[in-house]
């Protein structure tokens, strides 16, 4: 791969024409030809011939919100979970087919041995959807990916892992040129200008990949699940529930202890930055929020039910997953508290989301699941136009320059995607 070849490529990718599988079944009216086989959507009709349609039906013009319920309208016109919608009010998708695939990858095929090419009726690629293609994968990691980072000014792609190294790979030749052992497992790891911070147990190392600095973050408690960056402080959070701040001293080339933020009585997994707040998503299935400049909690969220896995900012919004298999929407109100304006519903548990926009400068979030595979929908609409499938769960998501993004699954595996408006190709 060869990020500073693409660095300057304003093309960050295509929008999809048809998704991969947004649901859409056929009227309670219709006859048993209009009818979808239910056993060629789970990959197992043998009828021949089948009295039932496969392949499935296009997606209905004007459907509702996902949850049957109608979506709140807010701020700029956006409509959340409602198909056909975008911020400027544009129904460009209202005639999009949405078309579902048997979405099993298929094993024989992994293993290099399926004889039936194309007409096996599962799938022969690690993805699905034809506005994106992988361009290579990096081998190396023992064990789950639980950290990618890309520093400014360096030409190194950085990977940490549970297996307690981290790889550094070379962009132009895609080969590892570093293993660095050490010797605690990599729990998180994020960069922010020239640094990248890894959170190991009882510790976070600080590397600046321009100066050479290496440093030693002493004061977190058992496993460092999580970090982020904002108002001039680097956060933490960790496994005893607490947050811990520390503040960059320039005449010192080093970071002070700044503050321990408490509250949490669960493990802390999640954090992110945005409008001037610090939220922090926990084991103990609550979601706080944290004024960044006197770093009191001035709310606390309790909608989800199980462990809040990953935060993301977007726009005026919050969006929050869990293993309740949920992602809700969060937005302010007049007070202004967070309330939940719209909540999706998937059907397994939501590890990690991830968001970027599209080709037209219109927002796609990438929802990571613990049934190996990521989706892709369109906001606010929620509209699926993709997924990506792995032998494990994908837990680390990292966007890229020039349209790449890069995914580490359990198996230790980093894929490199590239969003791109060419055909899908195997060559790099």
């Amino acid at each position: 791969m060869d990020l500073d070849a693409h660095g300057g490529n304003k093309r960050v990718f295509q929008r999809l024409s048809g998704g991969g599988g947004g649901g859409g079944g056929a009227p309670s009216t219709v006859d048993t030809r209009q009818k979808v086989c239910y056993h060629w959507r789970a990959g197992k009709c043998n009828r021949h011939p089948c009295p039932f349609l496969h392949r499935e039906l296009p997606f209905p013009a004007a459907a509702a919100a996902s949850n049957g319920a109608p979506a709140k309208r807010f701020t700029g016109g956006s409509t959340w979970g409602r198909v056909g919608n975008n911020n400027n009010g544009s129904s460009s998708n209202h005639n999009r087919v949405v078309i579902r695939r048997t979405e099993k990858v298929c094993s024989y095929w992994i293993q290099g041995k399926c004889g039936y090419g194309d007409k096996c009726k599962f799938l022969h690629s690690w993805s699905l959807g034809d506005g994106f293609r992988l361009l290579t994968q990096l081998e190396g990691h023992q064990k789950s990916v639980s950290g990618i980072a890309l520093p400014s000014g360096s030409d190194k792609l950085y990977t940490g892992s549970k297996d307690e190294t981290v790889r550094v790979w070379d962009c132009a030749s895609g080969q590892c040129t570093g293993v660095i052992n050490l010797g605690g497992e990599v729990s998180c790891m994020i960069n922010e200008g020239p640094w990248i911070f890894v959170g190991i147990p009882n510790i976070v190392k600080a590397w600046n990949t321009q100066t050479n600095t290496d440093l030693s973050l002493t004061g977190p408690v058992g496993h460092v699940y999580a970090m982020a960056v904002g108002n001039g402080l680097l956060f933490a959070g960790t496994q005893d529930g607490a947050i811990l701040a520390w503040k960059f001293n320039a005449a010192t080339n080093g970071f002070e202890p700044a503050a321990s933020l408490t509250g949490h009585n669960m493990s802390v997994v999640s954090l992110v930055v945005g409008a001037n707040r610090l939220y922090s998503g926990s084991m103990d299935h609550s979601i706080r929020v944290w004024n960044l400049e006197n770093l009191q909690c001035i709310q606390t969220l309790t909608e989800h039910t199980s462990v809040v896995m990953s935060l993301l900012c977007w726009e005026q919004f919050l969006l929050s997953c869990s293993l309740d298999q949920t992602i809700k929407v969060w937005v302010a109100t007049e007070s202004g508290n967070l309330e939940v304006t719209y909540t999706h519903e998937e059907e397994h548990g939501v590890l990690t989301l991830c968001g970027m926009p599209d080709s037209e400068a219109k927002p796609v979030l990438l929802s990571a699941c613990n049934d190996n595979s990521v989706r892709f929908y369109d906001l606010p609409a929620f509209t699926e136009r993709g997924k990506i499938f792995a032998k494990q769960e994908i837990r680390s998501i990292q966007l890229g320059p020039g349209g790449l993004f890069f995914t580490g699954d359990g198996t230790g595996q980093v894929k490199v995607w590239q969003w791109s408006k060419e055909p899908a190709s195997t060559s790099f």
